[in-house]
């Protein structure tokens, strides 16, 4: 299985806002600091404000930050918005399927439980536990909290 460009853009930018805490954080700055389109983030940006994993603030100052700590936010929480399928195998997806074990395969059954128990894991780590792991993340990201106004949360 390999996530999609979408889910690790989607992660990145959660991990920014967390190092960013605080502070707004500005797409074109985020863009910077990964070297990837702002284009793309914007795209991503719309189902991770919808359900609910960051908040957006318009305006001339506005920007992008998470509406909860960064240690209430999973990474399953965010795959779960931005992969479209787990499909593993033909069997998972719905549809006319033309394999006659469909329903009494044991591959079908270990699949399933070994996506299960990446959700799992998934689960047991936030988006704080990767930001913490990287001491030195608001230098490697370029965030100045020295030079930037704080924010009302």
């Amino acid at each position: 299985m390999r996530l999609t460009k979408q889910t690790n853009y989607a992660v990145r930018m959660l991990m920014y806002c967390a190092a960013n805490d605080g502070h707004l954080s500005r797409i074109p700055e985020i863009a910077k600091a990964y070297g990837v389109s702002e284009l793309f983030l914007f795209k991503i940006l719309q189902p991770l404000n919808k359900a609910g994993l960051v908040e957006t603030v318009r305006g001339r100052n506005g920007g992008v930050r998470l509406p909860k700590p960064a240690s209430q936010i999973s990474l399953f929480d965010i795959v779960k918005v931005t992969e479209d399928s787990f499909a593993m195998a033909e069997c998972f997806e719905a549809g006319e399927i033309d394999c006659p074990l469909v329903d009494s395969c044991g591959l079908n059954s270990a699949l399933r439980k070994a996506l299960n128990a990446f959700f799992e894991v998934l689960q047991q780590y936030s988006i704080d536990d990767l930001v913490k792991a990287r001491p030195q993340i608001n230098f490697l990201l370029g965030l100045e909290a020295t030079h930037r106004p704080q924010t009302a949360a």
